[in-house]
């Protein structure tokens, strides 16, 4: 995949033109996540309640969703490489489209449980691949339209538009839930990526480049080592999203919630003010001080004996946790050619999801055995884990392994 010349504003230097062309592509993604909310806080009660369908079924209504996203991260990539961004934006939007039609299906369904369960299932599965399209191909068609020198400054603004997104869309979701009925989020869910597809249509499509691609094969294992890397930062995050309210209530603490919202408006935050640290620095150093930053914020979770102090310690690991991703994967996407960086993308992302997935039940295994501050001490340690091996990584790039040069920053 890869980019006809540089768009005008990129070209021309001019930062808001730059800027306006990175937040008109991660609008997408916007759209998308803000209609995954929609239903994270709904869903379950309905399937519980309504359906008369059990705890652990509700729970697995929310989660086939990131086992598609998972399972097709890696072709959704190639699609973006081979087809375009363009398009794989496109298919993710309708597939989020289609996710609405099933879930509304599935409210109307609802004097058939397992008809309506099904129905949803379908729903889970098909906005799970909308996120793999959209989340992959808008950082894809953003660096194509900008210059893969603002790479970290797309990757950056993606993510403030996912979290952003998700912690309007469940809010957003009980209310329209409560106003007008779960079938209502069906209907919203389907409305609002019909109503981005035109735009999408509208927007300028990056050349895809006729060069043979890479093996991919070849791609991943230039991209597995920052994968661990992501992985390893991200447990600290899954663990406090899954854990900090069993946590507080096992200490017989107040505000949680609070918590998470100071953890989530800390991590945008950085985004918004130290994204362009990483075109000054370097992935490396920025990765490295960051993950040093949230393994502290960890430690602090950790050993925490009030819930002030937990909530510091949250709003520390927010602080080093926001700037990982992009920071390893700007040194991932630069080590493949820029025609088979959508495939890159598909691959680093992977590890985030096995991450998500796999800190449910580790992190319980291990509360269980012996507390959930000793979760929050085995996270610190993988962030720890995560520092050294991006120190190896940057020693290696130092001694001259094969890696593709970045293009000149405008710092």
């Amino acid at each position: 995949m890869a980019v006809a010349p540089c768009s005008t504003a990129a070209a021309s230097g001019r930062p808001y033109g730059v800027l306006l062309s990175i937040l008109s592509t991660v609008a997408f993604t916007f759209i998308t996540y803000l209609t995954i909310g929609l239903s994270l806080a709904v869903l379950p009660a309905f399937v519980h309640d309504r359906l008369a369908l059990g705890a652990m079924l509700a729970g697995l209504a929310i989660s086939v969703q990131y086992l598609a996203t998972l399972l097709s991260r890696p072709q959704v990539g190639r699609m973006a490489d081979a087809k375009g961004p363009k398009r794989t934006v496109m298919t993710g939007l309708t597939l989020c489209a289609a996710s609405g039609v099933l879930l509304l299906f599935g409210a109307w369904a609802a004097s058939l449980p397992w008809l309506s369960l099904g129905l949803i299932f379908l729903a889970r599965l098909a906005l799970g691949c909308a996120e793999s399209c959209v989340g992959t191909g808008a950082i894809a068609w953003g660096m194509g339209q900008v210059g893969h020198e603002h790479t970290a400054r797309v990757i950056s603004w993606n993510g403030v538009a996912t979290y952003g997104a998700l912690a309007a869309g469940a809010p957003l979701g009980v209310l329209v839930a409560h106003h007008f009925g779960f079938a209502a989020i069906g209907i919203v869910s389907l409305l609002l990526p019909l109503a981005a597809l035109p735009l999408a249509r509208l927007k300028r499509a990056t050349r895809v480049e006729a060069d043979e691609r890479s093996p991919f094969r070849t791609v991943a294992a230039r991209v597995v080592p920052y994968g661990i890397g992501l992985a390893l930062g991200s447990i600290g995050f899954g663990c406090i999203a899954t854990f900090v309210t069993l946590f507080y209530a096992a200490h017989g603490w107040d505000n949680a919630a609070l918590t998470l919202t100071i953890f989530g408006a800390v991590f945008v935050g950085v985004r918004f003010v130290f994204a362009r640290t990483i075109h000054r620095f370097g992935g490396y150093r920025v990765a490295m001080v960051s993950l040093s930053i949230e393994a502290a914020g960890l430690a602090g979770l950790c050993m925490a004996g009030s819930a002030h102090m937990a909530a510091v310690g949250a709003a520390i690991a927010g602080l080093g946790f926001s700037l990982v991703f992009p920071a390893l994967g700007v040194e991932a996407v630069h080590r493949v050619p820029q025609h088979s960086r959508g495939s890159a993308l598909g691959v680093y992302s992977v590890f985030m999801d096995v991450a998500m997935a796999v800190t449910g039940p580790v992190g319980g295994w291990i509360a269980g055995g012996m507390s959930y501050n000793a979760v929050y001490g085995f996270a610190a340690i993988a962030a720890i884990a995560a520092v050294m091996l991006a120190w190896l990584l940057h020693a290696q790039a130092l001694r001259g392994e094969p890696a593709l040069a970045m293009a000149p920053t405008d710092s």
